[in-house]
C-alpha cells in the first residue's frame, strides 16, 4: 500500500534517469483511495469526490478511481528496445487481464471505443499509459476486492454511468496477491 503521488513521481524519475541498459520492471502496488485525471482529463468528469483527493496526472485517459482491494501494475518498459508501439502495448495489457479472467472461467471482452477491459459491459479493468524518451510507464489498475462506491461519483473513464465490477463479485475468493502472482506471471512470460 502506497500513496498515489510519491509513486507516480519516482515513475517519473526512473524514466528520466534510464539508459539502455536499464531493466524493465513492472510495480505492483495498491494506492489509499484517490481520483486520478488523466493528462487531457475533463474535471467535469469528477462529478462529487467528496474527501477523496483528486490528483491531475500525466498519464493518458480521463478519470479513475484507485482504492485498497484494486491490483494496481505499472509497467515502466523500453518500448524502442522492445520494438512494441503504444498500440501494441495496449493490446499485450487487454489480453494478459483477459488470459486472468479466463483463467478464472470468466469471459471478458475489450472496446475498440474505450481502453480496458470489460465484463457483461461492466469495467473491471482500467488503463493509463504515458510514453517518454520511447518508455512507458503508469499501466493498468484490475478491481479485484474493494469499495465500488467511490466510482459512483466520477464519470468512470470519461463515461457517464459506466459499470464497474470486481473479481469478488464474479464469484472469485481468489486474494489480491494471489491474482497479483497470476497476473504478473502473464506479463512477464508473454513479454518474455
Amino acid at each position: 500500500m502506497m500513496a498515489y503521488e510519491p509513486v507516480w513521481h519516482r515513475m517519473q524519475t526512473f524514466t528520466d534517469a534510464r539508459t539502455e541498459k536499464t531493466n524493465d520492471q513492472l510495480w505492483i502496488v495498491e494506492h489509499p483511495p484517490v481520483f486520478t485525471l488523466g493528462q487531457a482529463g475533463k474535471p467535469e468528469h469528477i462529478l462529487n469526490p467528496g474527501d477523496i483527493p483528486v490528483i491531475q496526472t500525466d498519464r493518458g485517459g480521463q478519470v479513475t478511481y484507485h482504492g485498497p482491494g484494486q491490483l494496481v501494475i505499472y509497467l515502466l518498459l523500453d518500448l524502442r528496445r522492445r520494438k512494441l508501439g503504444v498500440r501494441q502495448l495496449v493490446d499485450f495489457i487487454e489480453q494478459a487481464i483477459l488470459k486472468v479472467l479466463s483463467d478464472h472461467s470468466i469471459e471478458g471482452k475489450i472496446r475498440p471505443d474505450a481502453p480496458g477491459v470489460y465484463v457483461d459491459d461492466a469495467k473491471i479493468a482500467a488503463l493509463g499509459l504515458r510514453i517518454r524518451k520511447g518508455c512507458s510507464y503508469h499501466g493498468l489498475s484490475f478491481n479485484v476486492n474493494m469499495d465500488l462506491e467511490p466510482f459512483n461519483r466520477i464519470n468512470p473513464c470519461g463515461f457517464p454511468d459506466m459499470p464497474v465490477t470486481q473479481l469478488t463479485d464474479l464469484g472469485v475468493t481468489s486474494t489480491l496477491a494471489e491474482v497479483a502472482d497470476l497476473l504478473t506471471k502473464v506479463l512477464i512470460e508473454s513479454l518474455e
